[in-house]
């Protein structure tokens, strides 16, 4: 129970990587608040939560509304008295090449991954900062924090910013024992990859197996796709490091895709 009477924010945790962090947190001991664009799918990720012992509860975020997020943000400090953990999580993508890109959906792209980033970071650290208690902030990066792949530009741009926007935080952070890090998964298994698969089969002109292997694992030591499990075991370990001493760092996760 290493989150014990921890009070947590997972946005995009209906489904996916953010579902798993929930949950794993929730088991952990935390109270978890399920952002989600669907508040019906957050709401059932909180009942699978509480059906199993935990506590949690779903709010409706699009993290690109400012009043949503500092609503749902208000709504877990009145709920569970704080927020000690904030994990940075929902994301879309969008597949196209530059020659092709549209500026609207440059925009949205970016403004889910890091203008969501910014957006939930303010509504969370103020409270962090008056509780006198601090807390971790957790940005759900990429391996493509560090590395570009072709038709994903924005999804690339963005995520490299979140390097810029953990590091910023961890040096305006440490006065209030505010703590950040970015994870950098490899390819996981989650919908948003699945629907990749026919998107970049079409664009690059292969198969689908042969995107699977040579794009998505090539690069992989043991061409095995990173799994949510293992993502949600770091974000615990991030989120209940006991010191200041790790903070504004990147920590990959791709099964040795990345390797700094």
């Amino acid at each position: 129970m290493r989150m014990q009477d921890k009070v947590a924010i997972v946005t995009g945790a209906a489904s996916g990587i953010g579902k798993e962090i929930a949950v794993r947190f929730a088991r952990e001991g935390a109270k978890v608040c399920i952002a989600d664009l669907k508040l019906e799918a957050a709401t059932a990720t909180a009942d699978e939560i509480k059906q199993g012992g935990g506590e949690a509860f779903g709010v409706a975020m699009d993290v690109t509304d400012e009043k949503q997020v500092n609503s749902g943000v208000e709504e877990t400090v009145r709920r569970y008295g704080g927020v000690d953990v904030l994990v940075s999580n929902a994301g879309i993508q969008h597949i196209a090449a530059l020659k092709d890109l549209s500026y609207a959906d440059w925009r949205k792209v970016v403004a889910v991954h890091l203008d969501g980033a910014f957006l939930t970071t303010k509504a969370c650290l103020r409270h962090m900062v008056e509780s006198g208690k601090g807390g971790s902030v957790i940005y759900m990066g990429s391996v493509h924090s560090k590395e570009a792949s072709p038709l994903k530009a924005p999804y690339v741009s963005a995520k490299h910013a979140l390097l810029g926007l953990a590091q910023t935080l961890a040096e305006e952070g440490v006065q209030y024992n505010v703590r950040t890090n970015v994870i950098c998964p490899g390819y996981v298994k989650t919908p948003l990859v699945e629907k990749q698969l026919p998107q970049q089969a079409k664009e690059l002109h292969m198969s689908e197996e042969d995107v699977v292997k040579k794009v998505m694992l090539q690069h992989t030591v043991d061409q095995e796709f990173t799994s949510t499990e293992d993502i949600a075991e770091l974000a615990v370990f991030l989120a209940t490091f006991p010191s200041k001493a790790l903070t504004g760092q990147s920590v990959n996760i791709s099964h040795g895709w990345r390797m700094d």
